[in-house]
């Protein structure tokens, strides 16, 4: 088994091209060694997923509850795990800090912090967000291998769809001390190729917005180095799960189970 200082190198290796790369979400220990097994390079948490198995919505995780299903995910394969942390879990950027500290403790090589609350339009000021990252970047460096962090600018999902000053954001996260800088639900390639302009640290793209995917070739044209699939593995593993489910109910048939 690799050593968790090796995984974060081979992590951060990833991130320095020339090829975009996939990484996979997967939503438990199971789904991460299917993906492992499959050929992915590297997994990371999705805290719509992680909260899905639990019954709960996105966002209802506490810190201890996402760690722990974070480390579950970490034991499962050799490969390397980034986190969804939420926004630290806590609006001072000590909060975000300790995040990044108790994620290295369960294993993780690298995690994201967003610049909003759990309200749901309560994005920080810009001043408080690049605070935040400041410190979040600080836990990372204070850790004995190169813990990759990245920050979040979450206008676009937070009904303010201002591509100028998410832009800023970004900037100011990058001289904060992220790794990787990631806005969630950009609208088109232009604005994708915008913000992979605007910055020169990695940039994140999630598949799974409807009408908002792209491949890989076109994101990686457009400069995006990580491509990450959120919740989409686990939606889609639960669309297939409910027509069969539906199948068996209403017209006592085993069609779909009988396929696959």
């Amino acid at each position: 088994m690799s050593t968790q200082a090796e995984k974060a190198l081979r992590f951060r290796q990833l991130h320095a091209g020339p090829a975009a790369f996939v990484i996979a979400n997967p939503w438990d220990a199971g789904s991460a060694r299917a993906l492992a097994q499959l050929g992915f390079e590297a997994l990371a948490t999705s805290s719509g997923a992680s909260a899905a198995v639990l019954g709960r919505r996105d966002g209802e995780l506490t810190r201890a509850e996402a760690l722990a299903h974070a480390r579950a995910v970490v034991l499962a394969t050799d490969l390397p795990v980034s986190a969804d942390l939420e926004n630290g879990f806590g609006d001072a950027p000590a909060d975000a800090a300790l995040a990044i500290t108790l994620a290295a403790e369960a294993g993780l090589c690298g995690g994201s912090i967003e610049d909003a609350s759990s309200e749901p339009r309560a994005i920080y000021p810009i001043a408080q967000a690049a605070q935040r990252v400041a410190a979040a970047a600080e836990a990372a460096r204070a850790l004995p291998f190169p813990f990759t962090l990245t920050a979040r600018a979450e206008n676009f999902l937070r009904g303010n769809p201002d591509l100028d000053d998410t832009i800023r954001r970004l900037q100011a996260y990058e001289k904060a001390g992220a790794d990787v800088l990631f806005a969630p639900a950009l609208p088109d390639l232009a604005a994708v190729r915008a913000v992979c302009a605007a910055v020169s640290k990695p940039v994140n793209f999630m598949v799974g917005i409807k009408g908002k995917s792209f491949s890989v070739a076109e994101l990686q044209a457009a400069g995006v180095r990580r491509i990450s699939l959120a919740t989409s593995l686990y939606r889609a593993a639960m669309a297939g799960m409910l027509e069969a489910a539906r199948e068996v109910k209403d017209k006592g048939s085993f069609g779909y189970l009988d396929r696959i």
